[in-house]
């Protein structure tokens, strides 16, 4: 067996005795790496090429731990749709460790479908081939589009069935995060009572993400609000290029901010508030505009874990202080999320000028565009980006999209007016808007029907070609080239008005 040297540095393992069950992967019975990543390799510092091997298969099936790894269970409830369960925790998970990247970032690397836990609760622990590269296909699309997400480093094929809908080959991911800390796993020792363990908890989070808060007289309550902040811009991203992330429970909220959890997961095409792909979302709890309401309301409930260490008695955790100030914090999120949401807006408008005398009307100019959007039907992704084009003075790809709209001619009016205000008559003012606006407004996107087609074409032919070109398409998302011209394209609208996602489990 090579010495894989992932030189793990284990401090949840180390430090946080009691939140986690110890536990290893199920063996399997015929390991194949069906997908490496190599960059990502590269900046966990690990030797990609040993890695791409029948020897990296068994270590990232679950079949051979590189050393120094301690696998573990964690502990964490959540809020699903909006049920408390006090016990969910890694029913198919496993944390291995942490390493230390080349950037000087701890990172946690972990199974996903590496069999039963004892937070299984009757699940049978493991996953299918097509979720497991689901994560990879929107996860990377996801990252190369500049939000900060999850990343899948591997994903490994184990020569078992999985018993869903159909019998389906399983399959094991590989996940690197920055932590797999959650507003459940506060919850989880919280809804117990138990003060110790949910500061040493606050504590280590502190540390780990935000190391300059630790010691100081009131962090806990600042530790919600950097939450928040960090949340707001997450959020505010999402929206920005149509994300749905599909099941926004309190255990997929990360401390961290990063996107965790790419199950029932879309993006919208159509422009329509209300879009809703998830199959297990049946009153539309998560749909697009709902988006940063729930981010508040998942923020509501990390403060309530708080609450206790917030409160200067704590005695009497709920002091009318303690509630006000986590209050506060939460009140505040709207006008962070919003602020987050314009400036990406502005970029996508080609707005440089950021002055607080603009924001109403910046707001309503963007706000303006996407109704015309929704009234007509257009896609989100590509009228943003034919923007550009007629920030260069072409206005046909855009008119092509929105077809013989009035209303356009006057909202264009208006933008050009509002760019004008930026340009003091320069010549080349459109072209280096337009350059500035495709930096931000992607070309390619994981449109919906292209990644099932991929995955179907992985899961049930053991045909990985489709997965690697839109892979190579999404990692580029703002490059318009010939190449990947038809990952640039919608699916027709009788696809997407029945388009379903499902979690995988």
């Amino acid at each position: 067996m090579t010495a894989f040297n992932f030189r793990f540095d284990n401090t949840y393992a180390r430090d946080l005795p009691g939140f986690y069950v110890p536990w290893k992967p199920a063996t399997v019975t015929a390991p194949r790496l069906l997908f490496l990543n190599r960059e990502l390799a590269e900046e966990l510092d690990l030797d990609a090429a040993a890695l791409d091997s029948d020897e990296g298969a068994a270590l990232f099936a679950g079949n051979q731990l590189p050393e120094g790894a301690e696998p573990l269970a964690q502990a964490y409830a959540g809020h699903q749709f909006g049920g408390f369960s006090p016990q969910l925790g890694d029913g198919r998970a496993l944390l291995l460790g942490e390493v230390i990247d080349h950037n000087g970032r701890r990172r946690d690397i972990a199974f996903k479908g590496s069999g039963r836990t004892p937070f299984s609760r009757g699940g049978d622990g493991k996953a299918a081939i097509g979720p497991m590269l689901r994560e990879v296909l929107v996860g990377e699309g996801v990252h190369a589009l500049g939000i900060p997400t999850t990343r899948a480093l591997a994903v490994a094929a184990t020569g078992e069935p999985v018993m869903r809908e159909r019998v389906l080959p399983g399959a094991v991911l590989t996940r690197v995060a920055l932590s797999h800390l959650r507003v459940g796993t506060f919850q989880f020792f919280a809804v117990r009572g138990d003060l110790d363990k949910l500061r040493q908890l606050a504590d280590y989070a502190l540390l780990r993400h935000d190391p300059d808060l630790a010691g100081t007289p009131d962090r806990y309550l600042a530790l919600l609000r950097r939450v928040a902040q960090r949340q707001a811009a997450l959020v505010a991203r999402w929206m920005n290029v149509g994300f749905i992330h599909g099941v926004m429970n309190t255990d997929n909220m990360t401390i961290s901010g990063e996107t965790i959890d790419y199950g029932p997961c879309a993006f919208m095409e159509a422009y329509d508030p209300a879009a809703v792909f998830s199959s297990i979302d049946q009153h539309g709890r998560y749909a697009y505009s709902n988006q940063p309401l729930i981010a508040r309301w998942n923020l509501a409930r990390l403060g309530e874990t708080l609450l206790p260490l917030i409160a200067a008695d704590e005695s009497d955790p709920a002091t009318a202080e303690a509630v006000k100030q986590a209050t506060a914090v939460i009140d505040d999120f709207p006008a962070l999320y919003d602020a987050a949401l314009l400036q990406g807006r502005r970029a996508k408008l080609g707005l440089a000028r950021a002055e607080a005398s603009d924001a109403e009307a910046d707001s309503v100019l963007a706000e303006d565009l996407l109704h015309l959007m929704h009234g007509l039907g257009v896609d989100f992704t590509l009228a943003w980006r034919r923007l550009a084009d007629a920030a260069e003075g072409n206005e046909a790809p855009l008119r092509a999209l929105f077809g013989q709209a009035r209303k356009l001619d006057d909202w264009l009016a208006r933008w050009r007016g509002r760019c004008a205000t930026e340009d003091a008559g320069a010549d080349e003012a459109g072209a280096r808007r337009a350059q500035r606006m495709r930096r931000v407004n992607p070309i390619v996107i994981p449109r919906n029907h292209l990644v099932e087609e991929a995955l179907a074409a992985a899961s049930d032919h053991d045909d990985l070609g489709p997965l690697n070109r839109m892979l190579e398409a999404l990692r580029n998302p703002f490059e318009e080239t010939a190449q990947n011209a038809r990952y640039a394209e919608p699916a027709p609208a009788e696809v997407t008005a029945c388009y379903r996602t499902f979690c995988g489990t």
